[in-house]
């Protein structure tokens, strides 16, 4: 009865151990010590400290120097390692497109006025601004604003010869795809108005559409058709020096009589 009890023992005493040395193999080890993350390495950018609209002078509280991730600095953005003054030297240029505060300043979107007024220093390259007459009527009701764009419709009346009958009416699509300017001399939109109604447009065209517009406006009535926003990269459409023109036959009811005749368009 002894010796059993001895054995028991023993064995139990074994077990313990066992159980002991798998407890401790089985204890987590200390965690290697985290490696810090590697800096990306930065650059000081010129960005807008606060939104910036078009035809606005920069002024220097205007701007401010970020850090940028130097792999996603461009040569168009502005560096203060190589331009350290270039706040000094933007402030007074006027802004050709808006910035968005925290925006990279992009000197592709500015221009040093000199003196000259702020149409002209907004205006591209090749471009011209002409204006027109306009009215609720001729404007789409209000609804034109600055940046929208349109067609420009030429409306021109015939006498009738004979005093009893009506007059005839022409209608027709001079210019296509125009974008406004202003109206009146607000060159945007204003907060919170929808309408914008004024007595004249400032268009931006071309140099052989200033002369068409020119001669339009002598011989019959402008009026302003409102295209939608998803027309914008239409292609352009009648004009005198961009249409191929072709002939077709069509019926032409003039003072009451009908006569066949040729018509381009």
């Amino acid at each position: 009865m002894n010796i059993a009890r001895v054995v028991v023992l023993i064995i139990a005493l074994s077990a313990g151990g066992v159980a002991a040395y798998l407890a401790r193999g089985t204890e987590e080890k200390p965690h290697p010590a985290a490696e810090p993350v590697a800096q990306l390495p930065t650059v000081e950018v010129l960005v807008a400290k606060s939104d910036i609209g078009l035809g606005q002078v920069v002024k220097p509280e205007d701007l401010q120097w970020q850090a940028w991730p130097a792999s996603a600095a461009g040569n168009n953005l502005i560096n203060r390692a190589s331009k350290a003054e270039a706040i000094n030297e933007i402030a007074g240029s006027i802004v050709r497109s808006p910035f968005f505060a925290g925006e990279p300043i992009r000197e592709q979107k500015l221009v040093k006025a000199n003196g000259s007024g702020f149409m002209a220093a907004i205006l591209p390259s090749g471009m011209r601004a002409i204006s027109t007459e306009i009215s609720p009527e001729t404007g789409a009701g209000g609804f034109i604003l600055p940046n929208d764009r349109v067609d420009v419709i030429l409306s021109k009346r015939e006498k009738n010869p004979e005093r009893s009958g009506a007059d005839a009416v022409q209608s027709e699509i001079i210019l296509s795809n125009i974008r406004v300017l202003a109206i009146d001399q607000a060159p945007k939109e204003k907060e919170g108005i929808n309408t914008l109604v004024g007595r004249t447009a400032t268009l931006e065209l071309k140099p052989e559409q200033v002369e068409t517009l020119t001669r339009a406006r002598q011989t019959g009535t402008l009026a302003l058709a409102l295209r939608s926003i998803t027309d914008v990269n239409a292609p352009e459409g009648r004009s005198e020096d961009q249409v191929q023109k072709r002939s077709e036959s069509v019926n032409v009811v003039r003072y009451g009589v009908a006569n066949q005749t040729t018509a381009q368009k």
